[in-house]
């Protein structure tokens, strides 16, 4: 959520920053709720120092048994009593009616964001790794050999319709070796901290890490108002909501591994073949509080954490940084990584990691007290996807596919398959 007096301070700095998003001016709107909030507030304040003047005029108009003044002033009390009551109202209405503009307005992206309108103009800053030459024609996973015994869309659509996949055998296992390969090399590697949270949140938990209220549509919520998370940003960083932290506390850094869901309610007819976009999914995620000094630093830092799993596996991928028109609704800058599919022959987004600034810990009310002193300030958040496990699954069989519908196996996984290499032609793990 944004600072209204940063708003009040620059606004066309602000509707410039939102232009950059392509989106159009808001300040002049925005600053006619707060000043008629603050108008019925500064009213209220008024009428309440009438109230006590008169207040303290009644007791002396009936001491001197002046009965017209003392009714005319008990009058003026509740007069003013009930003019305090409705300008209070109208200042709570509108409070609420800016609070609700400010939870939809996306965040500022920073000046070093490049411009931009959409994906065609994010910037490319590092690759690694090259592309496999294939002696074949490269499938897509769902039509490799080994890889279709294990990956069962035809029964996951009979029990929950489509965007779902039944996995088994060997492809399940490779999957769940990639989540653990994650979370091990994060936590030994990286100094993250393993969490396990809840899939099930309150409202108030999406509200903090903004899927609130603008994206209702692209989330599942229960029948008894329990949300189900469309990531795991939302549990590990709401621990800290309400929170006043100790600047020595920081940064936390924290990783889990949780099922997700969304219902992928923007993208009709994208990626409806295979198991690229699914409703149901699994993700590595990995979160960071930090202070304002910090948070860029700490950006790059988690970047390289997500890269290091991609270069471990022998992943080719590329790094972008998002212009300011794709990036997402609660981030200032984005790196995105993007992973080589040679069924596709392109590169594809497997994790998206962003530093929020203090846009979260607003919503949140999440804080630090300084260590040398002065008012507690807004932590800054960030999350990234250390990986997205089933895309990371993709990308595996995908480069790893042999002339005969085998798979080969990164080295980085074998360990955690009792010593397999490879996805037989048939399906089996040998």
């Amino acid at each position: 959520m944004h600072d209204i007096r940063a708003i009040r301070e620059n606004p066309a700095a602000f509707d410039a920053a939102l232009a950059r998003r392509g989106l159009s001016s808001m300040a002049s709107e925005v600053l006619a709720v707060d000043e008629a909030r603050r108008a019925r507030i500064l009213a209220a304040e008024t009428a309440q120092a009438a109230q006590n003047a008169a207040s303290k005029q009644v007791g002396a108009a009936k001491a001197k048994g002046d009965d017209a003044e003392f009714e005319r002033l008990r009058a003026l009390v509740a007069e003013k009593k009930a003019e305090i009551a409705a300008l209070t109202a109208e200042a709570d209405a509108e409070d609420v009616k800016l609070r609700d503009l400010l939870l939809r307005i996306p965040n500022l992206p920073l000046d070093t964001v490049p411009e931009g309108k959409d994906e065609a103009d994010n910037v490319e800053i590092r690759r690694w790794g090259t592309p496999r030459a294939f002696d074949f024609a490269p499938k897509e996973h769902f039509d490799i050999a080994g890889v279709q015994p294990g990956m069962d869309f035809a029964t996951a659509a009979k029990l929950s319709g489509s965007r779902f996949v039944v996995l088994r055998g060997a492809v399940i296992r490779v999957h769940r070796a990639l989540a653990q390969f994650m979370l091990d090399t994060h936590i030994t590697d990286h100094g993250l901290t393993e969490t396990w949270t809840p899939v099930l949140v309150k409202e108030e938990a999406m509200y903090g890490t903004n899927q609130l209220p603008k994206f209702a549509e692209d989330s599942y919520q229960t029948t008894n108002g329990w949300w189900l998370v469309p990531t795991s940003e939302v549990t590990l960083t709401n621990t800290v909501a309400g929170d006043l932290l100790d600047e020595g506390q920081l940064p936390i850094r924290m990783t889990a591994h949780t099922q997700c869901f969304r219902s992928e309610a923007g993208s009709a007819g994208r990626d409806t073949t295979g198991m690229l976009r699914q409703h149901q999914f699994e993700k590595v995620e990995m979160v960071s509080i930090t202070t304002p000094e910090t948070s860029l630093a700490e950006h790059d830092r988690m970047t390289k954490c997500a890269e290091a799993i991609l270069e471990k596996l022998g992943l080719p991928y590329r790094t972008v940084v998002l212009c300011s028109g794709d990036m997402g609704f609660g981030a200032t800058k984005t790196h995105d990584l993007e992973v080589w599919l040679p069924g596709q022959n392109t590169y594809r987004e497997i994790s998206s990691v962003s530093v929020c600034g203090d846009f979260q810990a607003r919503r949140m009310n999440a804080r630090f007290r300084p260590a040398g002193g002065g008012k507690p300030e807004f932590v800054h958040t960030l999350n990234g996807s250390g990986l997205a496990v089933g895309r990371c699954l993709i990308a595996v069989l995908e480069n790893g596919q042999q002339a005969d519908g085998s798979v080969d196996l990164p080295a980085a996984l074998h360990p955690y398959l009792g010593g397999k290499t490879r996805i037989s032609a048939t399906g089996t793990m040998e």
